[in-house]
């Protein structure tokens, strides 16, 4: 049976995860990572700011027909207004696992994705499976158990 590989993170991203958390900012903003095959590492993508969850689905790379079936990791700062009017700004770790990607890529996403999680110190951990289900509905609505 395959071992599960487990990937490094870039240490650049570390420190860029590190300076996300503590961000002043007040939009919502992503970093998008990925997985260096060679290099067995984690490393950055892309970053945007002031993208709602709906534009964040359209820059998966998994939309782009020349990379179907791409796994990614998110991390997302999310404007998060409660019901009784508190704003939060959670971070979320969003691991998106579209069907009918290679096992060799499912063995090194699943066995780098705890790593990730540690490293950046995340507790709002989500999977996707289908890039559809990434909306502001299904993000409050995961964030509503973490009262």
């Amino acid at each position: 049976s395959e071992s599960l590989v487990v990937c490094d993170v870039a240490e650049d991203l570390v420190e860029k995860l590190r300076k996300f958390r503590f961000r002043k900012e007040t939009n919502n903003a992503a970093i998008i990572m990925k997985i260096d095959k060679d290099k067995q590492l984690v490393v950055l993508d892309e970053e945007h700011e002031g993208i709602s969850p709906d534009e964040l689905k359209d820059e998966l790379p998994e939309r782009q027909p020349r990379y179907p079936s791409q796994k990614t990791f998110i991390v997302y700062s999310y404007k998060y207004q409660h019901d009784d009017g508190r704003v939060s700004y959670p971070l979320c770790f969003i691991f998106s696992s579209p069907v009918g990607c290679k096992p060799e890529q499912q063995m090194m996403y699943a066995g780098s994705k705890n790593k990730l999680v540690q490293t950046a110190e995340l507790t709002k951990v989500f999977e996707i499976r289908n890039t559809e289900d990434l909306t502001e509905e299904w993000l409050r609505e995961k964030l509503g158990f973490f009262h």
